[in-house]
């Protein structure tokens, strides 16, 4: 830990709070991570080729045979963790201004949050590639054969998960709320993200150019250590502190 040693969850009281959450929470709830290479999935399929819009567009059924391996009860079956319900609760409490996560699977909501600004897209939606057509559903309802592709009912149209491959641009307008959010935040508390992928990675210095401060919940190193405020090594850290025992 930094220089600083006292941090208290009442050092929150009257700032404006910002959390910025990776793979680290989501793990906690029994989700693979895509980088640390700890899970035996990896061992048939590459992180970067399943998640790559080229390799998509060439052979969406790499993707998609990954999704019935990796999430054969589909993802409905994974249910938030304490890191999810504590920041759920800061907000209810007026101590946090928005999630900005990295993730993916919609924990924070099913949680209760309700400011969450999703960086790389949610599994809850999908749309066609052809026709854009939308559907507003739980990921693996529409994955209802044992191969193939889904396609659109509409048009025939490969259909898509509304989230951002590698070589796909993040959404705007989402990724600009953020930046706002992390310029004005007193506190950006980062929660299980090792900051390599960018832009998200680059979320810290907003806060840092404005005058906030970082405080860091991570097992990694990061390119932020030198520079954050607090530097806490397990992410249940994050929960002592919520809970007043962290001093």
């Amino acid at each position: 830990m930094s220089a600083k040693t006292t941090l208290t969850i009442d050092t929150f009281k009257g700032k404006k709070v910002v959390a910025l959450t990776g793979a680290g929470i989501s793990t906690l709830s029994g989700i693979p991570d895509f980088r640390s290479g700890n899970y035996e999935v990896w061992q048939r399929y590459t992180p970067e080729e399943v998640f790559s819009i080229d390799r998509f567009d060439r052979d969406p059924r790499y993707f998609y045979s990954f999704c019935r391996e990796c999430f054969p009860d589909g993802t409905e079956v994974y249910q938030p963790n304490v890191i999810h319900t504590h920041l759920a609760k800061l907000e209810d409490k007026g101590m946090l201004e928005a999630v900005i996560t990295q993730n993916i699977d919609g924990l924070h909501q099913k949680a209760g949050s309700q400011c969450v600004y999703e960086l790389h897209g949610t599994w809850s939606r999908f749309f066609c590639l052809a026709c854009k057509k939308r559907f507003v559903s739980e990921a693996f309802d529409i994955l209802d054969r044992d191969d193939g592709v889904p396609l659109c009912d509409t048009c025939g149209g490969i259909i898509k998960p509304d989230i951002v491959f590698y070589g796909e641009m993040l959404p705007q307008t989402v990724l600009n709320n953020a930046i706002v959010a992390a310029s004005k935040a007193d506190f950006l508390l980062v929660l299980g993200s090792s900051l390599v992928v960018y832009p998200a990675a680059s979320i810290p210095a907003y806060t840092l150019q404005c005058g906030g401060e970082v405080i860091l919940f991570n097992d990694q190193a990061t390119q932020y250590d030198d520079r954050a405020a607090y530097k806490f090594d397990d992410l249940q850290d994050f929960v002592r502190l919520c809970a007043g025992e962290l001093h």
